[in-house]
Order: structure tokens, then sequence, then C-alpha cells
């Protein structure tokens, strides 16, 4: 008999934070990977690719563990009320409550991380407050039954912790052999601690006019929850 993972996509989500994942906890043994959305319509990413869901809301088995991928259409997906009605419904049931980057705001509208300890992307975490979290630093944060992970790249690192928890330290290690994840970046660069302040500085500036208008949104958000 399997146990049941879903990737809940919307529109304008970043691949990566769903793919990484995906190919990890599709590789767990007596496991099977869904990929869920409103419709079965392909869903558009927020780099050109567009993603074909396996199941809907409606047509999805009752899930073991739920995965919640980030991108710019968190903003809406946060305030549509199929997707938080979904969410929260199998949040609730499931032995695994987990997202990648922004995707821990959607858990936060379902009402999911309400007193609980939390991340996601280093521009976006201290936000995780107005719904409910205590923001907590790490590629990879464990609060009893939620796993929530960084930002996009970090949902390898939170795919292979949760192998590990799930099947032990053997298979998670064989997955991250198989996929041959051994970072090696060319530069040391990929958090604010490491970053140089000029790289900082360019960051910090595309993503300031966006944290305005999303903490308007999560404001909305956080009155329904």
């Amino acid at each position: 008999m399997s146990l049941h993972s879903g990737f809940v996509i919307f529109p304008n989500l970043t691949q990566l934070d769903f793919t990484g994942p995906l190919q990890v906890l599709a590789r767990l043994p007596g496991w099977k990977a869904h990929i869920v959305a409103k419709t079965m319509d392909p869903v558009p990413s927020d780099c050109g690719l567009s993603l074909v869901p396996t199941a809907t809301f409606e047509t999805a088995p009752p899930l073991d563990l739920i995965c919640i991928p980030g991108g710019f259409g968190v903003d809406q997906a946060v305030e549509d009320e199929a997707t938080i009605a979904y969410v929260r419904a199998q949040g609730a049931r499931a032995r695994y409550v987990t997202s990648v980057c922004t995707g821990a705001f959607i858990l936060g509208a379902a009402g999911l991380l309400k007193g609980k300890r939390a991340t996601t992307h280093w521009a976006y975490h201290a936000l995780l407050a107005k719904l409910g979290a205590t923001p907590e630093p790490g590629r990879v944060v464990r609060d009893g039954a939620l796993f929530t992970g960084g930002g996009v790249t970090a949902g390898i690192d939170f795919a292979l912790t949760l192998a590990h928890e799930i099947a032990g330290p053997e298979v998670a290690q064989a997955i991250q052999l198989a996929l041959e994840y051994d970072p090696a970046p060319p530069f040391n660069a990929g958090s604010p601690a490491l970053a140089p302040a000029p790289v900082r500085a360019i960051a910090d500036e595309r993503f300031a006019p966006r944290l305005a208008a999303f903490a308007e949104i999560l404001d909305r958000a956080a009155a329904r929850v």
C-alpha cells in the first residue's frame, strides 16, 4: 500500500521550489507523488516552463505529505479560497506538512503556522510573524510535523532532510548520490551573511517594492485566519 505525497502547484510558482523536492521525494520507496492543482490545465511557472498536474483538489487521494512551493504566484494563492481550503484540510490530516521558500505563507494563510517555528526565503523571513509563526533562520526548520525550507535551492536540502526522517539515512544518502548533489558553487554569495555588500544591495533593491506590497496581502490573509 502506497503512501501519498502531494505537491500543490499554482500559477507563477518558482519551478525549482517544486521540482527540486520532487526529484528527491519521488524516489522514496513505497511513496507515490502527486502534482495537485485546481484544474488539470497546465500551470505556468515564473520562468516560462508550464507544469502538468496529475490530480486536482477533488481527485487527489488523501495526502500523507503535503508540500507547498513558493514563487511570485503566492500573492494570489494566499487569497484563493479553494487553494487555502484544500491546504487547510490536507494539512490537518497529513503526517508531514511542508513548504519551500515563500510557500510557507500559503501554509500560514491556512492557519498551519500558528505558534510554529518556520523559515522561508531570507528576504521574506520577518513577514512570517504576520501569520502567527516564529521566524527561525535556517535552510531547513522542523517543528513537530511541520518542515519548512528556505529559498529555492534550499528545497533540495529540505527534501533530503525529509527523506532521512521518512526512510532513514542510507536511503536519503543513496538519493543524494543518485542525484549527484555535491554543491560547489562558483561564488560564495548564496546567503545574506556571505554575499558581498554591493551584491546584497542589488538584491535588497530588487525585493524592497515587492515586500511592501506582499506585507499588505499578508495582512488581509491574517485577518481571515
